[in-house]
């Protein structure tokens, strides 16, 4: 690791390339020579001009498959995916995924080899992205240095990273409070509709976790545009929704005896599933524009947002249905 960079980028994790092929090598001169000299372990074979320009690269299934008197230079694979030094390490690993890499090269502006990341560190930075990720999805503001330790922590320390969050919560939950005494006196005229809360609130809550899990990292991993993800999971959450309506809406039915009750909680299932799946997307992504870390829009965060909007839905629809 080049400690000479920042830790979250490709150049902190690039090792210098363990083995190089000049423009004149052959496959059998290199073979020949990997037998006589001790190498460390290697992911690809990069071959390099005189100035250490990156021309191509095979990988050791490649080199071995070659006749001995082939050059190099007219075997490597020019169009193998490279990045700069100056990457976010997970737009790395990104691109490993993407291309099913098991090692990039690390050029220059000038298309000077500076190095490969291989194999193990790749592994690596995915680990620790997932830890930090699973902390700032639980709420927990942590340094990536620290994140690593979140237990091994003194308490005050490990309750100082995560009450900010908690703290926010705790705000919307106050303003739940106040939905909910909106509808005092249609909750004195119907009280059923008290029992159905927890349930809708729940679900709203489960379905967004979903889509927040997948959107997380998914922004980041994936190439596609926030216009198809919303799309797909905005039809997405509408299956799962008239999936769950349909199966509630005959149970209430039968349990309290009233078709407008039933409607009006099939609906409010089906239209808050719909808005939670797109606000698990979408705010994760609103936080990865701004500059956070979208894992922050997970958690205690996206979960009191959702409350609030799946209140406002239930009782939008039980206003206009019921009462």
């Amino acid at each position: 690791m080049d400690s000479a960079h920042p830790p979250e980028t490709s150049a902190a994790h690039v090792e210098r390339p363990a083995l190089c092929a000049g423009m004149h090598d052959t496959a059998g001169a290199v073979r020949r020579r990997l037998r006589t000299t001790p190498t460390a372990s290697w992911d690809l074979l990069c071959v390099v001009d005189d100035a250490m320009h990156l021309i191509g690269v095979l990988t050791p299934a490649e080199l071995l498959a070659l006749p001995d008197e082939r050059l190099l230079i007219d075997a490597a694979r020019r169009d193998h995916p490279h990045a700069d030094p100056g990457v976010d390490q997970e737009r790395l690993a990104s691109l490993a995924l993407t291309h099913r890499l098991t090692a990039v090269p690390l050029v220059d502006g000038t298309g000077r080899l500076l190095g490969v990341v291989g194999a193990a560190a790749l592994m690596s930075i995915l680990r620790r992205e997932h830890v930090e990720d699973l902390h700032r999805i639980a709420g927990i503001t942590r340094e990536t240095q620290q994140a690593r330790h979140a237990l091994e922590s003194p308490p005050l320390r490990r309750a100082r990273h995560r009450l900010p969050w908690l703290i926010a919560g705790l705000a919307g939950s106050v303003l739940a409070t106040m939905i909910v005494a909106g509808f005092e006196t249609a909750l004195t005229s119907k009280p059923a509709l008290a029992f159905f809360v927890p349930g809708l609130v729940y679900l709203a809550d489960a379905i967004g976790t979903q889509s927040e899990a997948v959107a997380v990292r998914g922004l980041s991993l994936t190439n596609a545009g926030v216009a198809r993800l919303v799309g797909g999971e905005l039809r997405t959450g509408l299956l799962i929704g008239l999936v769950l309506a349909l199966l509630a809406f005959p149970m209430v039915w039968v349990a309290f005896g009233e078709l407008r009750l039933a409607a009006a909680v099939a609906l409010s299932l089906a239209g808050a599933s719909a808005v939670a799946t797109v606000l698990g997307l979408l705010l994760p992504w609103a936080l990865g524009r701004i500059g956070s870390d979208p894992a922050y829009g997970s958690g205690p965060l996206a979960t009191i947002v959702q409350d609030l909007l799946t209140l406002l839905i239930y009782f939008g629809f039980a206003r206009l249905i019921v009462l």
